[in-house]
């Protein structure tokens, strides 16, 4: 099977295409980049499933061929409903992330870790020609760090702390990453259903 990983998120596209190529082998993986002229569609949904699946739909429509899509966001408890689906546009969609994390911590400035509780959410979505899409979705419970730390990953990355590591997402390995992260998780069971999919073809 090919599938089309659709982002235009060239450091998402490399990590989403690790996560599947390593669980499911048997996977010709590929990103929108060898589809030029794939458009960008407007996020307009409410949810992470809405998003996902007007980015799958529409490079279904454009690649013609199996196409997998993700919306993934930070939530924070200190910052009801700011960020969540949102996450994107916080603060503007030309800021770049390192200036919204700066304003995240300088909101949550002197809060204790009890109050500092946040997660990453990601939802995948999947369609193949004259399918409906399906999502899958997962969490990757964690804080925020007192300051951002480490060079890997990309978005928020840099201020989200894992407790049970003693680390930022930005300081973990690819391949920590991809065990412990949202992302990593929803592609896992993807990949998965896949497999059992192929398997009963």
């Amino acid at each position: 099977m090919r599938l089309v990983v659709a982002t235009h998120n060239p450091a998402k596209a490399r990590e989403m295409a690790e996560v599947l190529r390593g669980r499911a082998p048997r996977l010709e993986v590929v990103t929108l980049a060898e589809y030029p002229g794939a458009p960008e569609p407007e996020e307009f949904g409410t949810t992470y499933e809405e998003n996902a699946e007007i980015k799958v739909r529409s490079a279904l429509a454009h690649t013609g061929e199996v196409c997998v899509a993700d919306d993934a966001g930070l939530e924070i408890d200190a910052l009801p409903g700011e960020l969540g689906p949102l996450s994107k546009r916080f603060a503007g969609e030309e800021t770049s992330f390192t200036e919204k994390a700066a304003m995240i911590l300088d909101r949550m400035r002197g809060l204790p870790p009890a109050e500092r509780r946040a997660r990453f959410v990601c939802c995948v979505a999947l369609q193949a020609p004259g399918e409906e899409p399906r999502a899958f979705r997962a969490t990757c419970e964690g804080s925020i760090a007192q300051e951002p730390r480490g060079t890997g990953g990309f978005g928020y990355d840099p201020i989200f702390w894992l407790p049970s590591l003693g680390c930022t997402m930005a300081e973990l390995t690819p391949a920590q990453k991809h065990e412990v992260s949202h992302r990593g998780k929803v592609l896992r069971e993807l990949a998965v259903w896949l497999e059992r999919a192929r398997s009963n073809a």
